[in-house]
Parts: C-alpha cells; structure tokens; sequence
C-alpha cells in the first residue's frame, strides 16, 4: 500500500465512524422527526460510502472499491431527500425520475467494474453528482420564503453555504478529475458538515461555544499533524497534507464520539432541574429530601426562623429582603466585611462549609445552606441553582 492510500483509508473510516455517530445523535435528539429520519437516511448513503470504500483500500479488494460505486451514486438521491424535507414539498416528478435512474443505472455499472469504463465512469459519477447537488441547489433556492418559518429559512441559508464549502472536498475523491491530490478530502468535508449540524440546532450561546470548541479541535489537530510529519525521514507538502488529513479526521470523530457519549451519560443521570421536573413529590421538605439525592445537594441543610436564633433572625431578615442566592464568593455583598447581617450569613456559611445560601422565604425566614463541589460551579449550575430557588419557594409546606 502507498501512503497515499493508506491515508485516504484512515480518513475515509473515520468519516464513516464520525457520521455513523451523528446518526445515533440525531435519532436521540428527535427520533420520530420527519426530516430526522431523511437526514439518516442520506447520512446512511454517505457512511455506507466511506466505510465500503475505506475497508477497499485497506484490504485492497477490487471487489469492495467496485461496489462502492452503489452508494456514491445515490448521494444525489439522499440529497434530495433531504431537500424535499425541508422545503416541506414534493420535488418536480422529472428530477425525481432522473436522481433515482442515474443512480441506479450509474451505481450498476460502477459495480461492475469493467476495466474499459472505468474512467468514463468515474468522470460520468462526478459530473451526476455535481448535476444532483445543482437539482436540489435549484429548488432551495427557487423556494418561497413565506411558506417557511424564518428558522427554516435560516437552516436553508446554512445548508446552502455547507454545500459549497463541501463540494471541494467532494471533487478531491476523484482522481480521475485530480490526479495529483496526495489525498482524498471527501470523508474529512462530510465530517465538517456533520460537526456544524450538530452545533446548528443547539442554542445560540452553546453554538458560539461549540463553534469555539470546534476550531480548537482543528487547529490542534492539523498543528499535531504538521508535528507527527517530522516523524518521517522524507518529509515533503504530500505527507503534510495527509497526515494533516488524518489528525484532523481522527480528532472530529473522537470529538463526536465523546460528545454522544457524554449525553448520553447525563440522559442517564439526571440534571437538578431533571430532577425536581420528575419528582412526585408534593410538599417542600418531600421536595428537599428529594433533591438531596442529587450531588449538588447531597450537603444541604434547610433552616427555618426557630433554628436560626444564634445568628439573629431579625437582623438576617432585613439583609436577606432583596436577595435571593446568595455566593460565598460575593461576600460581602456590597456592604463592608463588618456590617453585622454580613458578619452573621458568613458564620451561618462556614458552619456548615457552604458555599451558597437559598432563601425560600423572607417571613417566617427559610433558608437552605448548601456547598456546591467545585467542578459543579460553574453559570449552568448557578441558574439552576436560581431555578430550584424558585421552585422550592412556589412549593406548599403541607398538602
């Protein structure tokens, strides 16, 4: 095997772990979702694709790189799927007939292998695919915006800039039309594009640090390729380019990897909010003693007004009128390190090793003295701490 194939393998089954993965990612975010289940299906296409096709050039079987033709003939017809899912509307029956024909009849003859046709083949499958991705191109941007919602508008405007950024990694598989490319980029544009689904239908702040994530991985990825070509004793812009290829495609898919692998852990494990949300509990201290399962809260110490007389309830009321939760590492809280209500919250605090007081209620006062681990501290935990404030204040002493 030359290096240029063994990279183009290694990146290839990476692109078909990492889609595989954000297959199993879609269908847990929404598996019942019509345009969910057409995205796995043109997803499918294309991991079926890199994964016949990489296992071909790591074993060298003509057979296998022969049948990959099926799958990459049908990327058109995935493609349109998916258009069709979005624009809500039935392609015209002509671009149907003519996506689903080309593919089978194009995928067929690839399949076949017959030496003579190879090139022509090949040469045909990209000009097809091109024309099919131009199809579904022209009936987004043919569409009426009035008929869709301002966030499927959005999605359009994001699926088309995703297509043209891809189709340069697309055209690199071919050799027949780049001869020279030291490697295939396509599975690496599919992983990319995969990456930014993935952040486009999280929330806008958790996109902008995802987005940041993202660049991280990339930019550690092809640094750590550009320092592992060294290894090599003839190191030349080829064999800079591939290893970059494969650290970047390796780091996108462990990134993936451990992305699902983390929700699915939390799904397993229930958040604060989660908690309460699926509690049956009824009254606040059924409520309490629920949360106290939760390892935020397995150290919290409730205290009502008849407990708090070492610590002057009436002086603690007053301080306590306009605040909700309190930090420890606020203190003081706006007032000086000596004023007599800051003096009393921060004994009450270092009593029990709090870091955070929940007021409940002002009148009778209730309190709630907690100490948060500090790899839970961070602003997720913060507002669900205020949340739970909230709750648990909305919550009846008795039934």
């Amino acid at each position: 095997m030359t290096p240029g194939m063994i990279a183009d393998s290694i990146v290839n089954l990476c692109g078909a772990i990492g889609v595989a993965v954000a297959m199993l990612t879609l269908h847990r975010r929404d598996p019942k979702g019509p345009l969910t289940r057409r995205l796995l299906i043109a997803l499918g296409i294309i991991a079926s694709l890199f994964l016949v096709r990489g296992t071909a050039w790591w074993s060298g079987s003509e057979f296998l790189n022969n049948l990959s033709a099926i799958p990459a003939a049908l990327i058109p017809l995935g493609a349109l799927i998916v258009t069709e899912g979005i624009l809500r509307r039935h392609a015209p029956r002509l671009a149907k007939i003519v996506i689903l024909t080309g593919g089978i009849v194009i995928g067929l003859a690839g399949a076949v292998g017959f030496e003579p046709l190879v090139t022509p083949a090949a040469i045909l499958l990209a000009l097809f695919q091109l024309g099919g991705f131009a199809i579904c191109a022209w009936l987004l941007a043919a569409r009426d915006p009035a008929t869709l919602m301002v966030s499927e508008n959005r999605s359009i405007t994001r699926l088309a800039v995703g297509a043209v950024l891809v189709i340069p990694f697309i055209l690199t598989d071919f050799r027949v039309l780049i001869p020279d490319i030291p490697v295939r980029l396509g599975a690496l544009g599919a992983l990319l594009v995969v990456t930014a689904i993935l952040i486009a239908e999280r929330g806008a702040e958790t996109q902008r640090q995802a987005l940041l994530l993202t660049v991280l991985r990339l930019a550690g990825s092809a640094l750590l390729g550009i320092a592992a070509t060294f290894v090599a004793p003839d190191v030349d812009a080829a064999q800079i380019m591939r290893f970059c290829a494969i650290a970047i495609a390796g780091v996108l898919t462990i990134g993936l990897m451990v992305d699902a692998l983390r929700a699915h852990f939390e799904a397993q494990v229930p958040g604060v909010l989660n908690s309460v949300a699926a509690s049956p509990a009824k009254t606040r201290d059924a409520l309490i003693a629920e949360l106290a399962r939760h390892p935020v809260f397995e150290s919290a110490r409730r205290y009502r007004e008849g407990e708090l007389t070492a610590y002057d309830p009436a002086l603690l009321r007053g301080f306590l009128s306009t605040r909700r939760v309190l930090r420890r590492p606020d203190a003081p809280w706006g007032l000086v390190v000596t004023d007599p209500a800051v003096e009393r919250v921060m004994s009450l605090m270092k009593a029990n090793s709090a870091t955070h007081l929940i007021v409940l209620s002002h009148e009778p006062l209730d309190v709630i003295a907690l100490a948060v681990p500090v790899i839970s501290a961070d602003p997720a935990t913060e507002t669900a701490l205020a949340l739970v404030r909230r709750l648990l204040s909305l919550t009846p002493e008795t039934v």
